[in-house]
């Protein structure tokens, strides 16, 4: 049955969510109940107009970092140099891009202003990161997600492309950069056929958590 959060800093066991994953209502966005969250396996997923809801879905998709896909063609235009990609130079952009795009399936955002205001200060914080690509001087695509250091995993959360090929070269970047500092898993949290094609994977909630008890 799903809970209903109070002020109390707390979530019920993610083993407790419902079928579709949804474990909780309500609480709120405080830099301590993202994290809190995020440590628990657990993350904010809701539309304008509903109260905050929390999910901890099973299977879980996740990427190993060393099972990253890099097609020929994806070689080739990282080889061009078409793009450049950085870390943290422009969050607030990037997230509000994320925002902004339009995806299939989807009436509008789910990244409401309370979400925005509220990974803004976890950006700020050290706790939120970005990556920006640029072609041109001009920002074409990035992505953000929730860094979690002390357990090697980085928690992806969303991304945006404005020109073909824009976010994967940035997302090769993220996986290479955690790669190079002994990460072992990005969490995508839930399937995707893009994301598959990246070497993306379902695996069991149960072997997601043990990644954050470490």
């Amino acid at each position: 049955m799903v809970q209903f959060l109070t002020k109390e800093l707390l979530f019920p066991p993610v083993f407790e969510a419902s079928m579709d994953g949804l474990l909780a209502v309500g609480g709120d966005l405080s830099e301590e109940r993202l994290l809190l969250a995020y440590r628990s396996g657990i993350f904010p997923w809701y539309e304008a107009g509903q109260p905050i809801l929390w999910w901890s879905p099973d299977p879980r998709m996740v990427l190993f970092v060393e099972d990253f896909k890099v097609s020929k063609s994806l070689r080739k235009i990282i080889q061009k140099n078409i793009f450049k990609v950085t870390f943290n130079q422009d969050f607030e952009a990037v997230i509000n891009h994320c925002a902004r795009i339009k995806r299939d399936g989807q009436q509008g955002t789910w990244i409401t202003k309370e979400m925005l205001n509220a990974y803004l200060q976890l950006h700020k914080n050290g706790h939120a990161v970005s990556f920006e690509v640029w072609q041109d001087g001009h920002l074409v695509g990035g992505g953000y997600g929730v860094n979690l250091p002390q357990y090697k995993v980085f928690c992806g959360e969303s991304m945006f492309s404005l020109v073909s090929n824009a976010s994967k070269v940035g997302f090769y970047n993220l996986v290479e950069k955690y790669k190079t500092n002994n990460y072992t898993v990005i969490d995508c949290q839930v399937y995707t056929p893009h994301l598959e094609s990246l070497g993306a994977q379902e695996i069991p909630r149960k072997q997601f958590i043990k990644h954050l008890n470490i």
